[in-house]
């Protein structure tokens, strides 16, 4: 008989369970310029439409905490070269922060400085990341544009909205400590076609076609989305999945009621909500003011909503 597995630590079950416990949700509020590089722009939408809760084990989320950690030992390095760093804007006394699209688009920058040592009078975007010892050698070897085009696009819109011409990327190998920096030079055109890739997702009512009908694609297995838009599952309940709801800026408006939704409303949602249709597997054939009748892909029918008396 083969031997059972030894049982991991009850000291590591409980630590991993408390960063679970702690968990956020993962909707953001905006659009990230983090995300605009997915190539994907259905996996977009439904990023900022809010469908699919975030799921992540113990040990993936003290990884996440891992990188944050790193951020502030990079300032350090830099500053210790003779750079001046500011993490955050000085007139705000907060991060960096850029926005458009009516707040509904944007990031916090990692910082920016002045005195780098490879060009010292241009004032730098700077942004962090932390890479496994793979990752990293792609890095070193195609550069950030072709190994990371996320990464690559996360720049360009801070550079793009900053109106600064450079950006420092530096990249830390977890494995080996290893550091890794690269400049970047402003693309207007691959900022201006984000900002309007962004503008899309956020203002189109429906979701984008799928970058692939195959399920099996790779890209569609890897997403996070992966059952909501191939297997059918049904979308988180929220504000952002309801047809009465939309972006206009400033915030959310739901139609339903004719007022502005804050963040928290937009979490808990109400008893009124009902799906945008392309949410549900299935095909709308009747409708009335708290309902919506699908006819679904597996032929069964169902209402959405309060049913008709």
């Amino acid at each position: 008989m083969a031997a059972l597995p030894p049982r991991p630590a009850p000291t590591v079950e409980a630590i991993y369970a408390a960063f679970e416990a702690n968990a956020e949700d993962g909707f953001r509020v905006h659009l990230g310029a983090s995300l605009i590089g997915k190539e994907c722009q259905r996996a977009l939408w439904f990023d900022f439409r809010w469908t699919t809760r975030a799921d992540f084990s113990g040990r993936i989320l003290r990884l996440f905490e891992t990188g944050q950690l790193e951020e502030a030992r990079i300032v350090r390095d830099l500053r210790r070269t003779g750079a001046t760093v500011l993490e955050v804007d000085p007139e705000s006394g907060r991060q960096w922060r850029v926005e458009a699209h009516g707040g509904h688009f944007g990031g916090s920058l990692d910082g920016v400085a002045l005195g780098l040592l490879e060009a010292p009078k241009t004032w730098h975007v700077l942004e962090f990341k932390t890479h496994s010892a793979k990752s990293f050698a792609e890095l070193k070897r195609q550069g950030v544009r072709e190994s990371k085009p996320r990464h690559f696009a996360q720049m360009q819109v801070y550079l793009h909205l900053t109106g600064m011409t450079r950006a420092m990327y530096v990249a830390v190998c977890k494995d080996t400590d290893e550091i890794h920096v690269e400049r970047v030079a402003v693309d207007p055109a691959a900022g201006e076609g984000l900002l309007v890739k962004a503008g899309r997702v956020i203002n189109s009512a429906r979701p984008p076609e799928r970058l692939s009908t195959d399920p099996a694609w790779w890209q569609c297995r890897l997403c996070e989305h992966h059952s909501v838009c191939h297997d059918g599952a049904a979308a988180e309940r929220n504000c952002r999945t309801c047809l009465h709801s939309t972006a206009i800026d400033g915030g959310w408006h739901c139609a339903k009621w004719d007022r502005m939704l804050t963040p928290a409303e937009q979490r808990r949602g109400c008893d009124h909500h009902l799906y945008v249709p392309d949410l549900v597997p299935g095909e709308a054939v009747d409708a009335g003011d708290d309902h919506v009748v699908y006819r679904l892909n597996t032929g069964a029918t169902w209402i959405d909503g309060r049913a008709p008396c």
